[in-house]
Protein backbone atom coordinates (compact mmCIF):
# COMPACT_ATOMS: atom_id res chain seq x y z
CA UNK A 1 0.00 0.00 0.00
CA UNK A 2 1.20 3.58 -0.55
CA UNK A 3 0.72 6.50 -0.34
CA UNK A 4 1.23 10.24 -1.04
CA UNK A 5 0.83 13.95 -0.58
CA UNK A 6 0.29 14.63 -4.78
CA UNK A 7 -3.36 13.35 -5.27
CA UNK A 8 -2.37 13.23 -9.34
CA UNK A 9 0.76 10.96 -8.14
CA UNK A 10 -2.25 8.67 -6.42
CA UNK A 11 -4.41 8.91 -9.10
CA UNK A 12 -1.68 7.33 -11.69
CA UNK A 13 -0.94 4.75 -8.99
CA UNK A 14 -5.18 3.76 -9.22
CA UNK A 15 -4.55 3.82 -12.95
CA UNK A 16 -1.78 1.14 -13.01
CA UNK A 17 -3.88 -1.07 -10.33
CA UNK A 18 -1.66 -0.18 -7.68
CA UNK A 19 -3.26 0.43 -3.88
CA UNK A 20 -2.55 4.02 -3.37
CA UNK A 21 -4.19 6.82 -1.06
CA UNK A 22 -3.47 10.28 -0.09
CA UNK A 23 -2.08 11.15 3.23
CA UNK A 24 0.78 13.52 5.24
CA UNK A 25 3.59 11.67 6.47
CA UNK A 26 3.50 12.76 9.75
CA UNK A 27 -0.07 11.51 10.29
CA UNK A 28 -0.48 7.98 8.32
CA UNK A 29 -4.21 6.94 8.82
CA UNK A 30 -2.72 3.54 9.19
CA UNK A 31 -3.63 1.51 12.38
CA UNK A 32 0.02 1.31 14.80
CA UNK A 33 1.81 -2.14 14.87
CA UNK A 34 0.18 -3.26 11.34
CA UNK A 35 3.23 -3.55 8.89
CA UNK A 36 5.60 -5.78 8.55
CA UNK A 37 7.87 -3.05 6.59
CA UNK A 38 7.83 0.27 5.66
CA UNK A 39 9.57 2.39 2.47
CA UNK A 40 10.32 6.14 2.55
CA UNK A 41 12.39 6.86 -0.22
CA UNK A 42 13.08 10.68 -0.79
CA UNK A 43 10.59 12.29 1.46
CA UNK A 44 11.98 12.82 4.63
CA UNK A 45 14.36 15.26 3.41
CA UNK A 46 11.57 17.55 2.48
CA UNK A 47 10.67 18.27 5.81
CA UNK A 48 12.22 22.03 6.72
CA UNK A 49 12.82 21.44 10.97
CA UNK A 50 14.47 19.11 12.68
CA UNK A 51 11.59 18.49 15.08
CA UNK A 52 9.45 17.11 11.22
CA UNK A 53 12.05 14.90 10.29
CA UNK A 54 12.34 13.42 14.21
CA UNK A 55 8.42 13.08 13.98
CA UNK A 56 8.11 11.62 10.12
CA UNK A 57 10.54 8.74 11.46
CA UNK A 58 8.75 8.48 14.47
CA UNK A 59 5.12 8.04 12.54
CA UNK A 60 7.17 5.53 10.14
CA UNK A 61 8.20 3.47 13.43
CA UNK A 62 4.49 3.78 14.88
CA UNK A 63 3.63 1.76 11.91
CA UNK A 64 5.70 -1.14 12.34
CA UNK A 65 4.96 -3.94 14.70
CA UNK A 66 7.50 -5.31 16.94
CA UNK A 67 10.29 -6.68 14.60
CA UNK A 68 9.22 -4.99 11.58
CA UNK A 69 11.50 -3.42 9.36
CA UNK A 70 11.65 0.42 7.67
CA UNK A 71 14.25 1.59 5.36
CA UNK A 72 14.48 5.20 4.66
CA UNK A 73 16.74 6.82 2.14
CA UNK A 74 17.50 10.95 2.20
CA UNK A 75 19.65 13.06 0.42
CA UNK A 76 23.07 13.50 0.69
CA UNK A 77 25.33 16.75 1.44
CA UNK A 78 28.26 14.37 0.37
CA UNK A 79 27.70 13.86 -3.82
CA UNK A 80 31.07 12.82 -4.08
CA UNK A 81 32.07 10.43 -1.36
CA UNK A 82 35.38 7.92 -0.97
CA UNK A 83 36.68 9.87 -4.18
CA UNK A 84 33.39 8.55 -6.04
CA UNK A 85 31.00 11.04 -7.68
CA UNK A 86 27.27 9.91 -7.32
CA UNK A 87 24.94 9.55 -9.94
CA UNK A 88 23.14 12.72 -9.48
CA UNK A 89 26.70 14.73 -10.43
CA UNK A 90 27.90 12.24 -13.50
CA UNK A 91 24.53 13.08 -14.98
CA UNK A 92 25.41 16.60 -15.30
CA UNK A 93 26.58 16.09 -19.15
CA UNK A 94 23.00 16.91 -20.24
CA UNK A 95 22.07 19.00 -22.98
CA UNK A 96 24.32 22.11 -22.87
CA UNK A 97 21.19 24.38 -23.10
CA UNK A 98 19.70 22.62 -19.82
CA UNK A 99 22.97 23.13 -18.04
CA UNK A 100 22.78 27.36 -18.92
CA UNK A 101 19.31 27.13 -18.01
CA UNK A 102 20.03 25.56 -14.83
CA UNK A 103 22.59 27.53 -13.89
CA UNK A 104 21.16 29.93 -11.10
CA UNK A 105 24.38 30.76 -9.59
CA UNK A 106 24.01 32.17 -5.95
CA UNK A 107 20.37 33.58 -6.96
CA UNK A 108 18.28 33.46 -3.93
CA UNK A 109 15.02 33.56 -3.03
CA UNK A 110 13.19 35.30 0.34
CA UNK A 111 11.31 32.95 2.48
CA UNK A 112 8.48 35.44 2.55
CA UNK A 113 7.95 34.50 -1.25
CA UNK A 114 7.70 30.62 -1.14
CA UNK A 115 4.72 30.15 -3.58
CA UNK A 116 1.47 32.11 -5.03
CA UNK A 117 -0.09 31.71 -1.63
CA UNK A 118 1.51 32.61 1.58
CA UNK A 119 -1.68 32.10 3.43
CA UNK A 120 -0.95 28.02 2.59
CA UNK A 121 -0.25 25.70 5.80
CA UNK A 122 2.43 24.67 3.37
CA UNK A 123 3.59 27.92 4.00
CA UNK A 124 3.80 28.08 7.65
CA UNK A 125 7.32 26.24 7.46
CA UNK A 126 9.16 29.13 6.76
CA UNK A 127 8.58 31.01 10.38
CA UNK A 128 10.73 27.97 12.10
CA UNK A 129 13.08 27.31 9.18
CA UNK A 130 15.66 29.64 10.31
CA UNK A 131 15.84 28.12 14.08
CA UNK A 132 16.54 24.90 12.94
CA UNK A 133 19.36 26.17 10.37
CA UNK A 134 21.50 27.36 13.80
CA UNK A 135 23.35 24.50 14.24
CA UNK A 136 25.24 24.11 11.07
CA UNK A 137 26.76 20.97 9.85
CA UNK A 138 29.62 19.94 7.09
CA UNK A 139 30.89 23.07 6.35
CA UNK A 140 27.53 24.34 5.07
CA UNK A 141 27.20 27.64 4.77
CA UNK A 142 24.75 29.32 6.99
CA UNK A 143 21.64 31.16 5.27
CA UNK A 144 21.33 34.62 6.22
CA UNK A 145 18.99 37.44 5.42
CA UNK A 146 15.91 35.18 5.41
CA UNK A 147 16.91 33.93 2.25
CA UNK A 148 17.29 29.93 0.97
CA UNK A 149 20.18 29.83 -1.71
CA UNK A 150 18.42 27.99 -5.22
CA UNK A 151 21.00 25.20 -6.18
CA UNK A 152 22.16 24.53 -9.29
CA UNK A 153 21.55 21.74 -10.50
CA UNK A 154 23.96 18.60 -11.09
CA UNK A 155 26.51 20.07 -8.70
CA UNK A 156 27.80 19.89 -5.54
CA UNK A 157 25.86 21.26 -2.44
CA UNK A 158 27.18 23.88 -0.30
CA UNK A 159 24.36 24.42 1.90
CA UNK A 160 21.97 21.89 3.73
CA UNK A 161 18.85 23.86 3.32
CA UNK A 162 17.91 25.29 -0.06
CA UNK A 163 15.55 25.86 -3.07
CA UNK A 164 16.04 23.03 -6.12
CA UNK A 165 15.22 23.79 -9.24
CA UNK A 166 12.87 21.98 -11.14
CA UNK A 167 11.49 22.69 -14.99
CA UNK A 168 8.32 20.81 -16.44
CA UNK A 169 9.84 18.26 -19.26
CA UNK A 170 8.57 20.29 -22.71
CA UNK A 171 8.55 23.38 -20.59
CA UNK A 172 4.71 23.28 -20.88
CA UNK A 173 2.24 23.92 -18.12
CA UNK A 174 -1.71 24.26 -17.63
CA UNK A 175 -3.41 27.26 -17.06
CA UNK A 176 -4.60 27.06 -13.50
CA UNK A 177 -0.68 25.77 -12.88
CA UNK A 178 1.15 28.25 -11.14
CA UNK A 179 5.36 28.50 -11.30
CA UNK A 180 7.25 31.23 -9.60
CA UNK A 181 10.35 32.63 -12.09
CA UNK A 182 14.39 31.93 -11.49
CA UNK A 183 16.73 34.70 -12.63
CA UNK A 184 19.70 32.68 -14.99
CA UNK A 185 22.31 35.06 -14.53
CA UNK A 186 24.72 36.07 -17.64
CA UNK A 187 27.19 38.58 -18.26
CA UNK A 188 24.94 41.12 -19.60
CA UNK A 189 21.36 42.35 -19.50
CA UNK A 190 20.41 41.52 -22.78
CA UNK A 191 21.65 37.67 -21.17
CA UNK A 192 19.42 37.62 -18.52
CA UNK A 193 16.20 35.59 -19.02
CA UNK A 194 13.57 34.49 -16.69
CA UNK A 195 12.28 30.64 -17.12
CA UNK A 196 9.30 29.32 -15.42
CA UNK A 197 10.83 26.95 -12.37
CA UNK A 198 9.35 25.09 -9.58
CA UNK A 199 11.60 25.70 -6.87
CA UNK A 200 11.31 22.12 -4.39
CA UNK A 201 12.89 22.36 -0.63
CA UNK A 202 15.25 19.92 0.39
CA UNK A 203 17.18 19.47 3.82
CA UNK A 204 20.26 17.66 2.50
CA UNK A 205 21.69 15.08 5.18
CA UNK A 206 25.42 14.79 6.17
CA UNK A 207 27.10 11.60 7.04
CA UNK A 208 26.01 10.25 9.97
CA UNK A 209 22.90 12.70 10.86
CA UNK A 210 20.19 10.39 9.36
CA UNK A 211 21.52 8.06 11.79
CA UNK A 212 21.79 10.25 14.87
CA UNK A 213 18.17 11.05 14.03
CA UNK A 214 16.81 7.59 14.33
CA UNK A 215 19.11 6.67 17.11
CA UNK A 216 17.18 8.99 19.43
CA UNK A 217 13.93 7.28 18.89
CA UNK A 218 13.96 4.31 22.00
CA UNK A 219 11.46 2.10 19.99
CA UNK A 220 13.92 1.46 16.72
CA UNK A 221 17.18 -0.25 16.50
CA UNK A 222 19.27 0.70 13.61
CA UNK A 223 20.32 -2.36 11.72
CA UNK A 224 22.51 -0.26 9.12
CA UNK A 225 23.18 2.93 7.93
CA UNK A 226 25.18 3.43 4.49
CA UNK A 227 25.29 5.53 1.66
CA UNK A 228 24.30 4.55 -1.62
CA UNK A 229 25.03 6.75 -5.07
CA UNK A 230 24.56 10.42 -3.41
CA UNK A 231 21.75 9.28 -0.77
CA UNK A 232 22.49 8.08 2.95
CA UNK A 233 20.20 5.40 3.90
CA UNK A 234 19.12 3.42 7.15
CA UNK A 235 17.78 -0.19 7.66
CA UNK A 236 15.73 0.37 11.11
CA UNK A 237 14.56 -2.43 13.24
CA UNK A 238 10.78 -1.72 15.10
CA UNK A 239 12.10 -3.05 18.73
Amino acid sequence: VGCDRSKSLVDICGEKHFQAFVCDALSVPIRSGSCDACISIAVIHHFSTAERRLATIRELARLLRPGGTALIYVWAMEQEYKNQKSKYLKEKNGSKNKDKEMNTGTAQRPLSDQGPDNSSPDSAWSDQLLKDLKDESCGAKPVADFRLPVHTNRTSFHSQDLLVPWHLKGGTKKKEESVDTVLVLGGSKESQELSPVFHRYYHVFCEGELEAVCRSLDCVRVQKSYYDQGNWCVILEKL
